[in-house]
């Protein structure tokens, strides 16, 4: 890193680092057994939480340059938030980091390879709902047409890192061009409507994983929610806020604020614990704006995860039932740090009957998905992969449940890699309730 853009990012850190969030952590340590980062380094102080937290006070007081270490430092962090829970002080960790990105990759110099990736990823897809569809388009002539089967027989896979050439395996079979376009924008109560709800179906959900977001509208439905779906919504923004461009997660916040401000809905359904975090978190996004802080205040009041929203209205009192088998539960580190939201996917699978729950050791320690985690930190990934499927073997568990995409592939990842796909599945929440309800309800 040159010295003019160490300068550069220490007077960013000196002028918009919430200094007296810093100034929060008493160094205690509470933080330091919650951190997988942490934990998987050998107790590495500088890949903790409190470690990072005193490397940003330090390049704000000057004591310190913000070079390669730090940045370093700051990109293997999760961002699973695990510290904030545990935090005496209140340390909200999470913003300090995307902070922290947002000013390093505001001032760095970027390589031509990693501008264009970070273009064409941040400004020209997830963006643009449309584009998302044609890439996902893409990916289903890749799956149907006979490429998959030619690119896995003919080894071309073999010259991908381990960790990539498993998750093509792994990837759900998409949706055709035409159930792509036909997204439903409004759908009645199935039942005696109890709630007016408006869903976030977000861009990789309705796209790769629009199955599931299908099945929670039915589960809605079937709970007795009408449901709108705000054609003018797009991305959460949550990944361009994780990878230091909080701009342009401003622009896509203020998109999908007005899209849902005069639905005049109880709540906004989120399925996805990383994207109802940062929707939640839209607050605090917009807090310095004067036009929309109150906007953003009331929307994030709404955020409801599916989950919580299915306990509210008693729909663990239906009758699921399903062949007998044991099932774990795998948190979204999002979810529960972000959201606040543990126990009710817990008690909705403990309500199945034939299910037998068996709780994971560490259930809420991160699967190392985080994002596109997996992909850009492949080796911290999957060391944490790894600890986290021995705690599921142990369980002797048929089925792991989650409630987050990303956490579905890694652990779908996770079951390949240990040759475990025949007598194991990984499943997202909300397909695993409704198999359970459908059961019996048809």
């Amino acid at each position: 890193m040159k010295t003019a853009e160490r300068e550069r990012i220490a007077q960013g850190f000196k002028e918009k680092m919430d200094y007296d969030q810093i100034l929060n952590c008493m160094r205690c340590g509470f933080c330091l057994p919650s951190c997988p980062t942490y934990i998987e380094s050998g107790m590495d102080e500088s890949q903790s939480p409190r470690g990072r937290i005193a490397m940003m006070k330090a390049v704000v007081d000057g004591e310190m340059e913000p070079d390669e270490d730090v940045k370093r430092s700051l990109d293997l962090c999760l961002g699973c938030r695990a510290c904030e829970p545990v935090c005496p002080s209140g340390v909200k960790y999470g913003h300090l980091l995307e902070q922290a990105r947002d000013i390093i990759n505001q001032n760095k110099k970027q390589s031509l390879p990693e501008k264009a990736v970070r273009g064409i990823v941040f400004n020209n897809l997830f963006p643009h709902q449309n584009r998302m569809v044609a890439a996902t388009n893409l990916l289903g002539f890749y799956q149907r047409s006979g490429l998959q089967k030619v690119a896995r027989k003919s080894g071309i896979m073999n010259f991908f890192p381990e960790s990539l050439s498993t998750m093509e395996k792994v990837l759900p079979s998409v949706p055709t061009k035409k159930e792509l376009k036909n997204r439903p924008n409004h759908l009645p109560a199935l039942k005696r409507q109890k709630k007016k709800v408006a869903f976030f179906s977000g861009c990789l959900m309705d796209t790769m994983f629009m199955k599931t977001n299908d099945a929670t509208m039915k589960l809605l439905q079937y709970a007795g929610c009408e449901i709108v779906i705000p054609d003018t919504q797009n991305c959460c923004g949550a990944l361009h806020g994780h990878s230091g461009e909080r701009e342009k997660s401003k622009e896509m916040a203020k998109r999908n604020i007005q899209a849902f401000e005069d639905v005049g809905a109880d709540y906004i359904i989120t399925n996805a614990g990383g994207c109802g975090a940062f929707l939640v978190d839209y607050d605090y996004l917009l807090k310095d704006d004067i036009n929309w802080s109150e906007r953003a205040k009331e929307f994030s009041a709404k955020i409801k995860d599916i989950t919580s929203i299915l306990v509210e209205l008693d729909f663990a009192n239906e009758n699921l039932t399903l062949d007998e088998q044991i099932v774990t539960y795998q948190d979204s580190c999002h979810l529960k740090n972000g959201q606040k939201t543990f126990m009710e996917p817990r008690k909705l699978l403990q309500s199945i009957n034939g299910v037998t729950y068996v709780e994971m050791k560490d259930a809420s320690r991160c699967c190392g998905s985080a994002g596109i985690y997996n992909i850009v930190e492949s080796e911290m990934s999957m060391e944490i992969l790894d600890y986290k499927m021995d705690q599921a073997k142990k369980t002797r568990a048929k089925t792991i449940v989650t409630a987050n995409p990303g956490c579905l592939l890694q652990m779908k990842l996770g079951i390949e890699r240990e040759g475990l796909s025949g007598t194991m599945r990984a499943v997202h929440i909300v397909d695993f309730l409704l198999e359970a309800y459908e059961k019996d309800h048809r």
